[in-house]
């Protein structure tokens, strides 16, 4: 595979967010291909696939197609798969790992055809091994981290089969070990805020921060913080990326961070270790001078000189909460708004239409993602003037 080719890549989204992980991928100079449920297809040289992997917010990770052939029997899938480049995307000794999924096709034993292609890689790749069997497919499947990922779907006999380029999933940006009650990833936060259009300039709150994720991710996009900057990925390790100077990368994002933040960052929450948790992983993450954590009550919302963004992730009542309480909790934070934060806009994910309600805002769809498997709306309105 000639390493001045261009490679057919795929960016896989939560759904939903297909359309911010185009645009970003427009800001990298990447012209995106169709967007689709589930991702965004583009063509990118080596050194766009690294650049897409240190510096995309919203995307799970980076997928570079291999192969697209038909296979409808195990000795047709036997005798296509030995004629693919492993040794590309596969170092010498390194194990390997398949996550297969098989609709409406001949092949649909997942752990069979896992195999099969494992003796392929073996044949063409030295002291190559398997990592393991077809691993599950979905959001939260993971693999071995020193494993080199495999991505094959099967739909009607037609076998796509890709490498994953970003290795552990994007959202592990590195700083995020301390957690609170069901914290949210860090792309969505991320996504939030683009689909808010928040861009840095003005004030920022979430007066239910739990764990920090949407301070934090907001600290990191005005400072111009590539999210992927301190941690490594799959195809730094691919034999074919060897001419990609993963340190001039670095050291180029590293050139476009600003000093600090242009506007104040602000997360607050009642719960004391809450504020533990995300003041540690702000320190991590290096925005610990760019947020301010504090401990108060929701109602106790002090924002600064606005008008601002007020973003937040409130309990659903599917796993936190209960919802008599939470009809209360959504009901003080419009009462709060209104009283305080007049003018100013107000972003929040709600999997609940009877609970957004209770804050009588007039509040509007932009997003419509899922977060930890439950589908959510990211609502957003601006907080009139008190009557």
């Amino acid at each position: 595979m000639p390493r001045t080719e261009g490679h057919d890549c795929y960016a896989v989204t939560p759904p939903g967010i297909e359309g911010l992980a185009a645009r970003e991928l427009s800001l990298l100079g990447v012209v995106p291909g169709a967007v689709e449920p589930g991702g965004v297809s583009f063509r990118a040289s080596p050194r766009e696939i690294a650049r897409a992997n240190i510096e995309i917010r919203s995307a799970s990770r980076v997928l570079v197609r291999v192969a697209t052939f038909h296979a409808s029997a195990f000795h047709e899938l036997e005798r296509r798969t030995a004629r693919l480049p492993w040794e590309a995307y596969v170092a010498p000794g390194r194990a390997v790992s398949f996550r297969v999924t098989s609709h409406k096709s001949k092949l649909y034993h997942q752990d069979a055809i896992a195999q099969r292609l494992t003796a392929a890689v073996a044949r063409r790749v030295p002291g190559a091994t398997a990592a393991g069997g077809a691993t599950a497919d979905g959001p939260e499947a993971t693999e071995p981290p020193s494993a080199q990922l495999f991505v094959v779907r099967l739909f009607r006999d037609e076998c796509t089969l890709s490498a994953d380029a970003s290795g552990a999933h994007l959202h592990q940006r590195g700083y995020r070990l301390a957690t609170a009650k069901a914290p949210m990833r860090e792309t969505l936060a991320a996504a939030m805020l683009l689909a808010v259009g928040w861009d840095g300039s003005a004030p920022l709150v979430d007066p239910l921060c739990g764990a920090g994720t949407i301070p934090i991710e907001a600290a990191l996009l005005a400072r111009r913080i590539a999210p992927g900057l301190g941690r490594g990925f799959a195809c730094e390790q691919w034999p074919s990326f060897d001419a990609v100077s993963w340190p001039a990368l670095r050291e180029n994002a590293q050139s476009r961070v600003l000093p600090r933040a242009a506007a104040r960052i602000i997360g607050s929450d009642r719960d004391a270790g809450a504020i533990e948790a995300a003041t540690d992983n702000a320190r991590r993450a290096g925005v610990l001078d760019d947020v301010e954590f504090r401990r108060a009550a929701l109602s106790a919302l002090d924002p600064p000189a606005g008008p601002g963004v007020v973003i937040t992730n409130p309990p659903y009542g599917v796993r936190v909460g209960r919802s008599g309480n939470l009809r209360d909790l959504y009901a003080q934070l419009g009462h709060t708004l209104r009283r305080r934060c007049a003018g100013w806009r107000v972003a929040l994910l709600s999997a609940r239409h009877e609970l957004a309600a209770q804050t009588r805002l007039d509040l509007q769809t932009v997003l419509r993602t899922t977060n930890g498997g439950i589908p959510v709306k990211l609502l957003e309105a601006t907080v009139p003037a008190p009557a």
